[in-house]
């Protein structure tokens, strides 16, 4: 079979792809489309998902979100809204089939980037869990940035808690969120920061959401989730960097494995990137262990 090429054509978000039996429409993705998009999701083979807080349904109505349509039959999905303003992750992208799925992230892809372009964001960036998504993400210009390595607590008896000087490790409150943003934005570089919606929604779905106070104010926090009836997982850990090297850090941990082990939940995990010394200190004082697991973190250049 020849190879099918796109054309990109047309007026307004539709843009129509030439050379098959009926017209392919490249539009954004509406409301109306949810249905479809999570059936493409959960039937289709090639799929990737970004392992955060939301599921990709949920960025329907923010940009850039789109679809490739044939007919009533949604052949491809994308979506990757920028979430912080700066930095888009690739939640979204999934095909029908593998015959023409290079032409179809080529398509939805240089479309997104313009897109990503006019917003102002810096960066976009992927986590990919299968080679052929890497294969994809290098024909959008995307590079290998660092790696995500991740570790394992499995003891039966936590390590004793630790106090902070002067302060105290509390559960965390609604009221909480804007000071942990505030937290959260200094203590981690550009590509690894949560905007407050982010945050919001990694606490409702936490198992355990703890901050560290000292005179009053938000000095750390973390938020942990359940995996399944027997495991945790320490999800986000962030020290203001003037508190950084002071057993902040080291208390929240201590006390969030002491929480989770009152729960009989022996088995935590935790991911570091692969060049952060200081956490990986941390966690292994504390009893982590590295599994060998990894994932690399892909980036491209949008500003």
């Amino acid at each position: 079979m020849a190879e099918q090429k796109i054309f990109l054509r047309g007026k307004g978000n539709v843009v129509q792809e030439e050379g098959r039996t009926a017209p392919v429409d490249v539009r954004d993705a509406a409301p109306s489309d949810r249905g479809r998009i999570a059936t493409l999701i959960h039937f289709e083979q090639y799929v990737h998902r970004h392992l955060g807080w939301r599921s990709p349904v949920e960025w329907l109505g923010k940009q850039p979100f789109l679809v490739a349509e044939q007919g009533d039959t949604l052949q491809a999905a994308l979506a990757c809204p920028p979430d912080p303003p700066e930095v888009a992750w690739l939640h979204l992208f999934a095909a029908r089939g593998w015959d023409e799925i290079e032409q179809y992230w080529d398509t939805l892809w240089e479309r997104a980037y313009h897109v990503l372009q006019e917003s102002g964001v810096q960066v976009g960036a992927a986590l990919p869990q299968y080679p052929w998504v890497v294969r994809l993400l290098q024909r959008g210009g995307f590079e290998a940035h660092s790696r995500v390595i991740m570790l394992s607590w499995d003891q039966p008896v936590a390590p004793v808690a630790a106090g902070i000087r002067d302060g105290r490790i509390r559960p965390m409150t609604l009221d909480d969120l804007d000071d942990v943003a505030a937290v959260d934005a200094a203590a981690f570089d550009l590509l690894w920061r949560h905007s407050r919606g982010t945050l919001h929604r990694a606490y409702q779905q936490a198992s355990v959401a703890t901050v560290a106070e000292k005179d009053g104010k938000i000095v750390g926090y973390q938020i942990s989730t359940a995996t399944g009836h027997w495991g945790g997982h320490l999800a986000r850990l962030a020290v203001l960097p003037e508190m950084q090297g002071q057993g902040v850090g080291g208390a929240l941990v201590r006390d969030v494995l002491q929480r989770f082990t009152h729960k009989r939940i022996g088995h935590i995990t935790v991911n570091t990137q692969h060049d952060n010394a200081a956490s990986l200190r941390l966690y292994k004082k504390l009893g982590f262990r590295l599994t060998g697991e990894h994932l690399t973190i892909y980036t491209c250049p949008v500003a």
